[in-house]
């Protein structure tokens, strides 16, 4: 319901009725090219539009109106009635022309109907018949052969009623595969599509202007409003806002983002003002790469598949070969009808599509980018895990645990000095320093004048203040430098997690380290060994006594300290050597390890493009119990391929048997196959509509 409330040129508010939230209200408002901004009110249902002054108000009621229904159209999809016509119209005259012959009527009723059953099932099946005669010029027959042919052979013996029942059947059983396909589709597109049309760039002058998203380059910088969806991919330079990731990362809880922070496109910015300066558009946003990648996946196919498919290529001719023996056996037209209307490829083939595609889409929809199917057979295979350590088990974002002074100095002072050094690194540690320096508001004194900062790879960082030299480092490089260190620190060096600072050839106080394990990663392990997981490694190139205790409390099989990034490939190629091996990293170091495994699999949003170019599976968000989640949609996946096949069989073998010994008729013979099909195929669509496993915690024997 639209109807307008007052009107001034450039200037309208309407009174505005719809279930729409007031965010998205807003966000659908500024799609019309005329308008320049929009609020709506929710307690009054008032919306106020300001737009260009020479547009009328009836032309604006009308596109807003327009809007409108399109939006409420796309928000509720009607099911398409048109496909399942065939099955109505197959349905319609197989009753009727049961009704008809069986009834007494005159011949003429009877050939009409007869006729009419004859026309309904080859015009409803013309697409099956013309690909199964195709085939056969290419000399492969496949399942649309073996269908046109019953059809053929029960219209030959005055049996329309059963080419009626095939069609009809083979016809939903298709029609559920086809959906269950776009479901998936759906899946991934209503979670990452990124239908933004424009973008609001500041110019030169610093003024806001409405562009198309194609004007839009890397360096620009664009303002994003309350209620739309973010364009491009970029960092924010000003303003604070709540956004909604869930299109990128999975989660649904809205993040708060500042200054200096990442935002996607695709993403939504649901409270607040944002200014953007632009680092990535069009294919190279996060959005477009992820959507490639899923699209790209139902493409590469599971070996499994592939052995559905060679099987049911190699039942065509068994299936005719049965049908002819039958003939020649019994002399008996319908006994050798059965074995065309019965056959094992379409529930077989249909069945493991519809399966993988489906577990695509539902890994999708818990933000899990899976490239191709044959991931899915390959991860419920899966008997080890290797975890890299930082930024995977961790956070990735260390921060200081405790400072110790010494020598007179205060906690501040040591905090003071370690800052002066490490404040221009972009080392994570140095990142951990600095802020603690800012959140007890340290004054952190500039270095001397042309005294340059010296960073050790491996062993610290010096510089200069007032003449005097500050170090920050490892033991080691204390050591190295000849540091004074009293005997009482001493005692700490077999704590390989503390840095070290020293000033005026001194040793002034030491800080503790930590990297916080993640949120919920104690939880993912232990349903990880629930899910038939038997090894849990980790990596690291931490110290031992850190690593031990780290593998300590998360209960892991073993761990590898010390690791250099080239090792951690030779530890992945050791472990493949005997088991199928997942390695799960999010840096540039991690890449080669993630291409060795058998799964490589990208985590979190800090993760390299290296690393999501090398992995298999990409899970976008940060949260660790996607891992066994996946596990478990993979194993769920390939138990119910194996009961499809296990059902194929025995029931089409069954009504195989049934129909050689003249049990049943081939209309009861096409009804049993194709309703196994119809129920494997249904089988195959649950899993997109199947809960998470809730899985139990298990006490673990510790490493």
């Amino acid at each position: 319901m639209l109807s307008v409330v007052h009107s001034l040129p450039g200037r309208t508010r309407f009174h505005l009725k719809s279930s729409f939230s007031p965010t998205m209200i807003e966000y659908f408002i500024r799609l019309l090219p005329c308008v320049s901004s929009v609020t709506y009110t929710q307690e009054t249902g008032n919306v106020l539009i300001h737009h260009d002054p020479t547009l009328s108000l009836h032309t604006l009621k009308k596109s807003l109106r327009r809007l409108c229904v399109k939006k409420k159209e796309e928000q509720i999809r009607p099911f398409s009635w048109k496909k399942l016509i065939p099955v109505a119209a197959c349905a319609a005259l197989f009753l009727a022309n049961c009704y008809i012959q069986r009834r007494q009527f005159s011949s003429v009723v009877k050939n009409i109907g007869h006729w009419a059953a004859v026309i309904t099932s080859v015009s409803t099946s013309l697409g099956v018949i013309k690909d199964g005669i195709m085939s056969l010029k290419n000399r492969k027959a496949n399942a649309n052969t073996l269908t046109a042919a019953s059809i053929f052979a029960s219209l030959y013996i005055g049996n329309p009623g059963s080419a009626l029942v095939i069609t009809m059947m083979s016809t939903i059983s298709e029609w559920l595969t086809e959906y269950t396909s776009e479901k998936t589709k759906e899946y991934i597109h209503s979670v990452l599509e990124l239908d933004t049309t424009y973008a609001w760039r500041v110019n030169e002058q610093g003024i806001e202007e409405k562009v198309a998203i194609d004007q839009v380059q890397v360096g620009d910088t664009v303002v994003v409003f309350t209620g739309e969806k973010i364009p491009i991919d970029g960092i924010v330079s000003q303003g604070h806002g709540i956004v909604d990731e869930s299109s990128i990362t999975g989660e649904y809880m809205p993040k708060e983002i500042g200054e200096a922070q990442q935002v996607y496109g695709g993403s939504i910015l649901q409270n607040g003002q944002l200014i953007v300066l632009v680092e990535k558009v069009g294919d190279d946003t996060a959005t477009s790469r992820i959507i490639k990648l899923l699209e790209e996946a139902q493409e590469k196919r599971a070996p499994i598949q592939n052995t559905a498919d060679n099987l049911a290529e190699k039942m065509v001719p068994f299936s005719f070969g049965l049908a002819f023996l039958t003939f020649f056996l019994t002399r008996n037209v319908n006994r050798a009808m059965n074995m065309l209307v019965i056959d094992f490829i379409c529930g077989i083939k249909l069945s493991t599509a519809t399966a993988l595609y489906a577990s695509i889409g539902k890994a999708a929809n818990k933000g899990a980018v899976v490239k191709g199917s044959n991931h899915i057979e390959e991860m419920a295979r899966l008997e080890t895990i290797i975890l890299d350590k930082t930024g995977t088990i961790t956070e990735g974002t260390p921060l200081v645990q405790q400072v110790i002074s010494c020598e007179g100095y205060k906690q501040e002072e040591v905090i003071r000095l370690a800052a002066t050094a490490e404040k221009n690194s972009s080392h994570p540690i140095a990142d951990a320093i600095v802020r603690l320096a800012g959140e007890w508001k340290v004054e952190i004194p500039a270095r001397d004048e042309n005294s340059k900062v010296d960073t050790i790879i491996g062993k610290g960082i010096r510089t200069f203040l007032h003449g005097k030299q500050v170090v920050v480092g490892s033991l080691r490089f204390m050591k190295e430098l000849k540091i004074n260190m009293d005997h009482f620190v001493q005692k700490l060096e077999k704590d390989e997690s503390v840095i070290y600072v020293a000033y005026d050839n001194t040793l002034v106080g030491v800080i503790s380290i930590f990297d916080r394990i993640r949120s919920g990663m104690h939880r993912a392990v232990h349903e990880l060994r629930h899910q038939g997981i038997h090894d849990i490694i980790m990596l690291t190139g931490d110290k031992r006594t850190v690593a031990r205790d780290m593998a300590r409390r998360l209960r892991l099989n073993w761990y590898h300290a010390e690791v250099l990034p080239e090792d951690k490939a030779k530890y992945v190629k050791q472990y493949r050597r005997n088991s199928t091996v997942m390695m799960v990293g999010d840096g540039i170091n991690d890449a080669p390890a993630l291409a060795h495994a058998n799964i490589g699999v990208t985590m979190g949003r800090k993760r390299t493009d290296i690393a999501c170019e090398a992995s298999d599976i990409i899970i976008t968000s940060d949260n660790p119990k996607v891992l066994p989640e996946l596990v478990g949609l993979s194993k769920k996946t390939m138990n119910i391929i194996k009961q499809n096949f296990i059902a194929t069989f025995l029931i089409n073998g069954g009504a195989i048997l049934l129909g050689a010994l003249g049990a049943i008729s081939p209309i009861t013979g096409a009804a049993i196959h194709n309703a196994a099909t119809i129920g494997v195929v249904l089988n195959s669509a649950r899993i997109l509509w199947i809960g998470g496993e809730r899985c139990e915690t298990q006490i673990l024997h510790p490493a």
